[in-house]
């Protein structure tokens, strides 16, 4: 549970840089779509959505104040379900939207190419079709792989994003960034 939550920490790091280049552009309330592909009864989906509020509240954004949370729970497996409430948020004309999974992820997209879309748990995204290749991702969707069951990992990134590494630094024990014509690798490990 604590890699679940060191995870929604990071998308909402993530999701403030984004509100908050927007913020800069123009005022007012600020919305974020949500897709879950969990039931709304199920407590880590809950664990989930309690844990990016707390880190979007430490980060300044507060809902009912600043920000506003739309989420829809999509039936895990059922596509025709799943492509409805994704067409529903984005037609919320939200700042952003955050897809839990991959398939909530995909539903997304599938419905905008211009809204921001951020995904914290998915374990291909490149074999998905959320991003084009990991040093070019293209289009308007990030976030964070799947890719070991321990907190460290490694991230591609054709930019360095000077913001975000300064806030991952802050939050790991250890953080290595290695540059290359390729893209940008970062290694991060958080002790327990």
């Amino acid at each position: 549970m604590r890699r679940r939550n060191f995870i929604t920490l990071l998308c909402s790091t993530l999701v403030m840089g984004s509100l908050t280049a927007y913020a800069q552009q123009s005022g007012g309330m600020r919305r974020i779509g949500v897709l879950m592909s969990y039931p709304e009864t199920d407590p880590d989906a809950q664990a989930f959505l309690a844990a990016f509020r707390e880190g979007l509240q430490k980060l300044g954004w507060t809902e009912g104040k600043n920000v506003r949370l739309d989420t829809r729970w999509a039936t895990a497996g059922n596509a025709e379900e799943m492509q409805r409430f994704a067409k529903e948020l984005v037609a919320l004309q939200p700042d952003l939207l955050l897809g839990h999974t991959t398939t909530t992820s995909v539903a997304l997209q599938k419905q905008t190419r211009t809204v921001p879309i951020i995904f914290a748990f998915v374990s291909d995204p490149v074999g998905s079709g959320l991003v084009a290749s990991f040093p070019h991702p293209g289009g308007n969707v990030t976030g964070f792989m799947v890719m070991e069951p321990t907190m460290a990992g490694k991230i591609k990134s054709v930019r360095k994003r000077g913001w975000g590494l300064k806030i991952i630094r802050g939050l790991m024990d250890e953080v290595e960034i290695q540059s290359s014509a390729d893209g940008t690798t970062v290694v991060m490990s958080k002790m327990r």
